[in-house]
């Protein structure tokens, strides 16, 4: 279930990423942007779902979180929510349709895609050291 949770977490980096630097690339706010945020989304919460469920089972096994599973835990909820405040701000700018909204849209789509990374990063580190 590792490899799955891997891939699927991985598929949520590019999705996300490329509906959040193709938005500040372009400058605007476009509906293909934030159908990449709802997969990149979907994609998160599949793999954190299969994550936590791997953590589970090593609990039961009774192996420790490490700090960097902590750090992955507590700001991957963070980035979930973020990302899905993201996704439904994206469709509101784009529903109600004002251009300075779209255009200035992508600020809070970089600092929702650095925080994301953080738990990205503390999950690739926490793999490879242990």
């Amino acid at each position: 279930m590792l490899v799955p949770a891997i891939v699927i977490i991985t598929a949520a980096l590019v999705f996300y990423s490329i509906g959040v630097w193709a938005e500040r690339i372009q400058r605007t706010l476009k509906w293909w942007h934030a159908a990449m945020f709802a997969v990149g989304l979907a994609c998160d919460i599949t793999g954190t779902l299969l994550m936590t469920r791997l953590a589970a089972d090593q609990a039961a096994a009774g192996v420790a979180m490490s700090g960097a599973d902590v750090l992955m835990s507590w700001t991957g909820t963070l980035a979930i929510v973020l990302m899905a405040v993201h996704l439904v701000w994206a469709v509101v700018v784009l529903a109600r349709g004002s251009e300075h909204a779209k255009s200035v849209f992508h600020r809070f789509s970089i600092v929702v895609w650095a925080i994301w990374l953080v738990p990205y990063i503390a999950g690739a580190a926490g793999a490879m050291m242990g």
